[in-house]
């Protein structure tokens, strides 16, 4: 039996350091729900929870982009729909004024109409001349940028990774066009916004402005179905995206959470572990007691 070195004792606190700092682990992996604290727990484990965390935020900041551009999408279309009205307005006004029985006087005031529902155009447009022409003066705006006048492409990130970028233009240019434009132009300037030169009091104008409108609703229509094709575009892209990131967030959770069920049962067995650890230090400790014995 040894005395200087109690062998014993030494190889039962060395066991009860060891469960004691796994009682430890257990406890902060259950208060904290995460099965890695830090680094050392699982160096590769946290290295990719780390990727996939960066996935999921930059995911969910391209959905917000996703759900900007539908949200200015569906602001154009509101505001095309204002002009369908109206246009639908200006059509009835050159159909009514297109009467032989009816007075100058009578045509004049429905003239008076059909001009007003021009500038209102215009001013939605951002085309009214009487105010100056200009994005500043234009009624059709998504957070500030005029819908209505063309310009630079906006360009937005619509995935995690910096390539995956969608480029559609800034806005409908419907500004600058004159009336005789209507049905004969390519571009988003077809459209009543300047027309100044139709008059629906004179019989013959009442007739041609019928003409104009109809096809200025026919074109106004095929841009609507422009946006609404994108627009379903954008709600594919989103759906996607929500998906993506609640499979990459689900993975994330898988590596880095942790069980409670299993982790509370490491838990108990080191809790055991540490108790009977105390006792064993006790006993190993009172084995050079016996010393005295042989010596008495």
């Amino acid at each position: 039996m040894q005395v200087s070195n109690n062998v014993s004792a030494f190889n039962v606190w060395r066991n009860y350091t060891n469960n004691v700092g796994s009682l430890r682990d257990s406890m902060s992996k259950l208060s904290s729900g995460s099965r890695i604290n830090n680094a050392g727990d699982d160096p590769s484990g946290l290295a990719m929870s780390e990727r996939l965390r960066t996935q999921t935020r930059n995911t969910s900041a391209a959905a917000g982009n996703v759900e900007n551009k539908l949200n200015y999408l569906q602001t154009a279309d509101s505001w095309l729909q204002k002009i369908h009205d109206i246009l639908g307005r200006m059509g009835e006004l050159a159909v009514m004024a297109n009467d032989g029985t009816k007075s100058d006087t009578d045509k004049a005031i429905l003239q008076k109409e059909f001009a007003q529902m021009q500038a209102e155009i215009e001013r939605i447009a951002g085309d009214d001349n009487t105010a100056g022409s200009g994005d500043a003066d234009a009624a059709g705006k998504f957070n500030g940028l005029a819908l209505f006048q063309g310009g630079t492409p906006i360009s937005q990130q619509v995935g995690a990774d910096g390539g995956q970028v969608f480029t559609s233009a800034t806005a409908l240019d419907l500004s600058g066009a004159s009336t005789e434009d209507i049905g004969t132009g390519t571009t988003w300037g077809a459209l009543i916004t300047s027309g100044g030169t139709i008059d629906i009091s004179a019989t013959g104008d009442a007739g041609a402005a019928v003409t104009e409108v109809n096809a200025a609703i026919d074109f106004i229509s095929g841009k609507r179905a422009d946006i609404g094709a994108e627009m379903k575009r954008m709600d594919q892209t989103l759906e996607g995206l929500l998906s993506y990131e609640e499979n990459i967030s689900a993975t994330e959770s898988r590596i880095r959470d942790v069980d409670v069920a299993k982790e509370t049962a490491e838990m108990s067995k080191y809790n055991i572990l540490q108790q009977v650890g105390t006792a064993m230090l006790a006993q190993a400790n009172q084995l050079p007691q016996g010393v005295l014995q042989l010596l008495g």
